[in-house]
């Protein structure tokens, strides 16, 4: 298990207030190996561009192991389907830039629509997810399908945010090669499923995790926080990566309150590293 950091906190101000240079400056500080990246923190994909950031993380010590894409593959429209693969087909491209060979490029499946039936939404994600499995080998790229709730772009939720969904999609290309499961236990809480239980259905399937955390507010919201004290049981979802011989990357998504509770996350996280994979 590899420990990385995702600066949701920058969310929205990257490019913009801070540039991603800045961030890469700051998360020096932070005790991680890995810094993952968004595809909303690029200004622009040209070669040159992400060569320069992928030689900053390189430079400040860090790897740099998932590259977060949102796809948007249930939009009715058959040309904006067709956008929407050869647009991840160059992110797939930018993964491996910034990466190399092992990278993993998230995946989601698209928004839910209204009058956009489970059958026909999955049928559209499918054929996009074959179209695009493919040039993730060509690229030594792994296709994470995350258990999302919403791309902040997006006007609704995740099509597959359900379990019962989101399994359909994960048993369509199981054990497929250029196919993973980005694993976030925070969202199964926020879609209403239990995220052990979600867990114990993929754990062989999973290449990459978002260590996040949950807590109840006075007022009944989810607030993120730092990771492990929240609601969710990181001793017991740990026990089944390990046990499921789990090697890949483990990211806090964190620093809602600070970069001193991002730090706080890290170390919760070594210190499960220690009692489960060491």
């Amino acid at each position: 298990m590899k420990i990385s950091a995702f600066p949701k906190c920058y969310l929205g101000i990257i490019p913009g207030k801070m540039s991603v240079f800045e961030w890469i400056e700051q998360a020096k500080q932070l005790p991680a190996e890995g810094l993952e990246m968004y595809e909303g923190f690029f200004p622009s994909f040209e070669n040159g561009e992400v060569d320069h950031v992928a030689d900053a993380i390189r430079d400040a010590g860090f790897a740099m192991p998932m590259f977060c894409c949102s796809p948007d593959f249930t939009q009715p429209d058959a040309d904006a389907r067709a956008r929407e693969v050869e647009r991840q087909t160059k992110m797939i491209a930018v993964a491996h830039r910034l990466g190399g060979d092992g990278t993993v490029c998230r995946i989601l499946t698209g928004q839910r629509r209204a009058g956009v039936s489970d059958e026909q939404g999955l049928a559209w994600v499918f054929d996009s997810f074959r179209q695009l499995l493919p040039t993730a080998v060509e690229q030594h790229v792994t296709l994470g399908l995350e258990n999302h709730f919403k791309d902040g772009k997006w006007k609704s939720a995740e099509f597959a945010q359900k379990a019962d969904l989101f399994l359909q999609v994960v048993d369509e290309f199981r054990g497929q090669p250029g196919f993973g499961v980005q694993y976030d236990p925070s969202n199964a809480i926020v879609a209403g499923d239990d995220p052990i239980a979600l867990l114990r259905a993929i754990a062989g399937d999973v290449c990459s995790m978002h260590a996040s955390d949950r807590s109840l507010a006075a007022d009944g919201t989810l607030q993120h926080g730092v990771t492990g004290q929240g609601l969710n049981d990181y001793d017991t979802i740990f026990s089944i990566l390990a046990s499921h011989g789990y090697r890949g990357w483990v990211s806090i998504e964190d620093g809602m309150n600070g970069m001193e509770e991002m730090r706080e996350s890290l170390e919760f996280l070594a210190r499960m590293r220690k009692r489960y994979f060491l």
